[in-house]
């Protein structure tokens, strides 16, 4: 989800795509085209159309070919992804890069990985906080997510960019907040048959996989495990100091991926 590192022709790229069925995703979209909610696709909307006029997409012939490409797509990522040395030496500039990011993707896999799952995740979520308590819930967990990634690192000079922090954070507060609602999967280990779990299944085995990749992963270049962590747990935490009180969804919610109830 997150990319970290300065940007060479093999670079690897961070991401973890999820395992979602796309003919119930595409479902979805379809009966919630005219009324849905309004933050969510305009956050995917920003992202797709911020990535196509970068860079990184190779649309634009105005950034050139070959190592010009290159030398543009590490500048754009250093202007506008986060660099954890400059952000907590307290340089102004980088103080909104935790925001700019989370708008900033490495690749059209990378891209495609966290919209699919700020789709799946994001509307029931949205229709719980209210259109503007979703929006700076989902800019909030963003931001501490790549703060407290950057805090742990430092002193490094690897660009981070990726909407990872943010949408994690969308999981944690899922998890408790429709922790029955059921989530149509793909495990590679299964064969990638489309197997249908609660939601508390899914997201705990998908956060338990990026703790444990973040106890072993560094600060280079590669997957920002550690800024899922800490996005996740702020989310979570988010949804039970806000709605503790009597206030969780108890009922079985319907389902994003288009069916009237899960």
């Amino acid at each position: 989800m997150s990319r970290r590192g300065t940007l060479s022709s093999s670079a690897p790229l961070r991401h973890d795509l999820s395992v979602i069925d796309w003919r119930e995703t595409a479902l979805g979209a379809w009966h919630g085209a005219r009324s849905g909610p309004t933050v969510t696709y305009g956050l995917i909307a920003v992202c797709c159309v911020v990535f196509m006029i970068g860079p990184v997409s190779g649309l634009h012939p105005g950034y050139g070919t070959g190592d010009a490409a290159l030398a543009s797509q590490s500048e754009y990522f250093h202007r506008w992804g986060v660099v954890p040395a400059e952000l907590m030496n307290g340089d102004p500039r980088a103080l909104l890069t935790p925001l700019t990011a989370l708008f900033v993707h490495g690749s059209w896999l990378h891209l495609l990985g966290n919209m699919l799952f700020l789709y799946v995740f994001g509307a029931m979520a949205e229709e719980r906080m209210g259109t503007v308590g979703f929006a700076l819930f989902y800019l909030g967990c963003g931001y501490l997510a790549l703060l407290g990634y950057a805090a742990v690192h430092a002193g490094s000079e690897q660009t981070l960019v990726g909407a990872s922090g943010a949408i994690s954070g969308l999981l944690g507060a899922f998890l408790y907040l429709f922790p029955r609602s059921r989530v149509t999967s793909l495990f590679p280990f299964l064969f990638f048959l489309p197997l249908r779990f609660p939601a508390w299944i899914v997201l705990l085995f998908w956060f338990v996989l990026q703790w444990l990749a973040a106890r072993s992963a560094g600060p280079g270049p590669g997957v920002a495990y550690l800024a899922h962590v800490v996005g996740f747990a702020v989310g979570f935490l988010y949804a039970w100091g806000r709605y503790h009180q009597g206030d969780k969804v108890k009922a079985q919610a319907a389902a994003t991926e288009g069916e009237s109830q899960p």
